[in-house]
C-alpha cells in the first residue's frame, strides 16, 4: 500500500469513528434533550396518538386522558384540580405548553422518552396503541386536603415532608385556579383564561410552596440561629443573653423590640432556649450578631439555603445573602432584613432537625410505572447533608416542644402527642404581616415535618399571628398524616 493511500485511509477511519461519535452522541446522550425540544414538531405530532399516563396519588387518579374528537385526540382532564394544581401543572396540547410535573415529566408521561423506545417498537409491530407512562407521586391525599381546605381562602401555602426520607407529603399553594381552563383544546379560551388569571393581584398562578415572591422567614429562622450557636461549641440552651426592653441595631439609631413591647421574661438576662420557647426577637438579634453572619450563612446553607431543588419541580432558593452588616446580621437572627424562604426550605429545616440532624434531598415521585405496568423508575431517597449532630438537634427539638407545649407556638398543641414547633410572625414594614408555623410530630419519632405560611396576615393585617392562624392548620395536616 502506497503512503498515500495509507493517509487517506487514516483520515476516512477517523472521519468515520467522528461520524460514529457525533451520532451516538445525538441519539443516545442528548436523544431525551432533542424529544422534548419544544421545535421539534415530530415529537409533538407523534404525541397526539399516544395517551398520555396518569398522575396518581395513594392509587387514585389526578390526571388522565380521555378521548377528544378534534385532531389532538386526547384531552387532559384533573381531578380537584385547584387543590392539586401547584403540584399537576397542566398540558394543553393545543398551545403545546405545560407546567408542573406535566412539564418535569414529559417525556416519561408522553410516552416520547429515549425509556419508551422499545415501548414504541413493541407498538409498531403490534398495531396496539402505546401509552404514555403513569406516575406515582409521594403526597398523602389526606394531608392534601387537610391543608389545602385549612388555608381555605386565605393566600398561602403548606409544605409536608417525611424527614427520614424526604419524600413530600403535601403541597398546596393558594389561592388554586382550574387546571383544566387552561387544558382545553380552545386555544382562544385557555389564552383568556391564562391573561385572567396573570392578571389576577392573588397571582394564583405562584407556586407559593417553592417559588414566587419570597417571604422573610420571621421567627422560624431562630431555629437556625440557636443552632449555629450550639453547633459552634460555645453556647448550650442554658447560655444567657442581655434582657433589654428594647435593642438598637450595631452602628444605627433603628430600635427593634421583642414582639410584645416588653422583655423576654422577669429577668436581666435570658437563656436561649428561653428565648425559642417565648420567641423573643432582642436575645436572638445579640445572638446573631455575636456569632457573626458568615457563622449564621453557612448553618443556613447547611439545611439548603442559596440552593435550588428539583423535586421535580425547581424550587426558587431561598436567600442568605453574604456580606451583612452587624445592624442587617441582627434582623436576620428573627428572620427579618435580608432573608427570605420558601416554604419548602422552612419545612426541610424541620425535617433535617427532625431527622437527627441530617437533610434528605426532597423529593416528590415515588414510582414511573410502564404501560404494561413494570416499575420504569423508583424514586430514590437521598441525603443533602449533615446540618447538625444528633445532640445539638435534640437540645432544638428541646425548646420546640416548650415552644408548642408552654410557650409562643400553643396553637398546634395535639391532645396525647408532643409537637415540636416554632412560629413566625414576619414584618412586612405598613404592610400586613406574613405568618408563619413550622414543627414535625411525633417530636420523639417524627412522621412529619411541616411548614406553613400565610400571606397578608391571614386577613387580619398586623394583628393576626403565626400562633393563631399558622399552626393550627400545621396542626390539621400534622393530624392528617398521623390518622387523627
Amino acid at each position: 500500500m502506497t503512503k498515500e493511500l495509507r493517509r487517506l485511509s487514516i483520515v476516512m477511519l477517523f472521519m468515520f469513528i467522528a461520524l460514529f461519535a457525533s451520532t451516538s452522541f445525538i441519539q443516545v446522550v442528548q436523544a431525551d434533550a432533542l424529544a422534548q425540544n419544544g421545535n421539534n414538531k415530530r415529537t409533538q405530532l407523534d404525541s397526539y396518538e399516544i395517551q398520555r399516563g396518569a398522575i396518581i396519588v395513594d392509587g387514585v387518579t389526578i390526571a388522565s386522558s380521555v378521548p377528544s374528537d378534534d385532531r389532538y385526540q386526547y384531552q387532559r382532564v384533573y381531578a380537584d384540580a385547584p387543590m392539586w394544581a401547584p403540584v399537576t401543572g397542566y398540558f394543553n396540547a393545543a398551545l403545546d405548553s405545560r407546567t408542573g410535573i406535566e412539564q418535569a415529566l414529559n417525556a416519561d408521561l408522553s410516552g416520547t422518552g429515549s425509556s419508551a423506545f422499545l415501548s414504541e417498537i413493541d407498538r409498531i409491530l403490534s398495531g396496539q396503541p402505546q401509552q404514555g407512562y403513569n406516575v406515582e407521586l409521594s403526597l398523602d391525599a389526606a394531608a392534601q386536603k387537610a391543608a389545602y381546605d385549612a388555608l381555605g381562602s386565605m393566600k398561602g401555602a403548606v409544605v409536608a415532608i417525611e424527614p427520614s426520607t424526604g419524600r413530600i407529603l403535601a403541597l398546596v399553594s393558594t389561592p388554586g385556579f382550574d387546571t383544566n381552563l387552561l387544558a382545553t383544546h380552545d386555544a382562544d379560551a385557555a389564552n383568556a383564561t391564562y391573561d385572567q388569571l396573570s392578571d389576577d393581584p392573588l397571582k394564583p398562578l405562584s407556586n407559593r410552596a417553592i417559588a414566587g415572591d419570597l417571604n422573610p422567614p420571621g421567627s422560624t429562622f431562630k431555629l437556625v440561629v440557636a443552632a449555629a450557636a450550639y453547633a459552634s461549641g460555645e453556647y448550650s440552651p442554658d447560655s444567657t443573653l442581655p434582657n433589654p426592653v428594647t435593642y438598637t441595631l450595631p452602628g444605627s439609631s433603628n430600635r427593634v423590640s421583642n414582639a410584645w413591647g416588653g422583655t423576654c421574661g422577669p429577668g436581666e438576662t435570658v437563656s436561649i432556649a428561653e428565648a425559642i420557647r417565648l420567641s423573643c426577637n432582642i436575645p436572638m438579634a445579640e445572638l446573631a450578631v455575636e456569632l457573626g453572619d458568615d457563622a449564621i450563612r453557612e448553618m443556613a446553607e447547611k439545611f439548603g439555603y442559596n440552593r435550588s431543588f428539583d423535586i421535580p419541580l425547581t424550587s426558587t432558593p431561598s436567600s442568605y445573602p453574604r456580606a451583612l452588616d452587624d445592624a442587617q446580621t441582627a434582623l436576620s437572627g428573627f428572620g427579618q432584613g435580608q432573608v427570605t424562604a420558601t416554604p419548602l426550605q422552612i419545612a426541610m429545616i424541620s425535617a433535617g432537625i427532625a431527622n437527627d440532624g441530617v437533610v434528605m434531598n426532597p423529593r416528590m415521585v415515588d414510582q414511573v410505572i410502564g404501560d404494561d405496568l413494570s416499575v420504569v423508575r423508583s424514586g430514590e431517597d437521598s441525603e443533602f447533608g449533615r446540618a447538625l449532630e444528633s445532640d445539638v438537634a435534640d437540645e432544638v427539638t428541646e425548646a420546640m416542644v416548650a415552644s408548642v407545649s408552654t410557650g409562643a407556638a400553643q396553637g398546634a398543641r395535639i391532645d396525647g402527642i408532643d409537637v415540636a414547633g416554632k412560629t413566625g410572625t414576619a414584618e412586612n414594614g405598613n404592610k400586613p404581616h406574613t405568618l408563619w408555623f413550622t414543627g414535625f410530630a411525633p417530636a420523639d419519632d417524627p412522621a412529619v415535618a411541616v411548614a406553613v405560611v400565610v400571606e397578608d396576615g391571614g386577613g387580619q393585617g398586623q394583628s393576626g399571628s403565626g400562633d393563631t392562624i399558622a399552626a393550627p392548620i400545621a396542626k390539621k395536616v400534622i393530624e392528617a398524616v398521623l390518622g387523627r
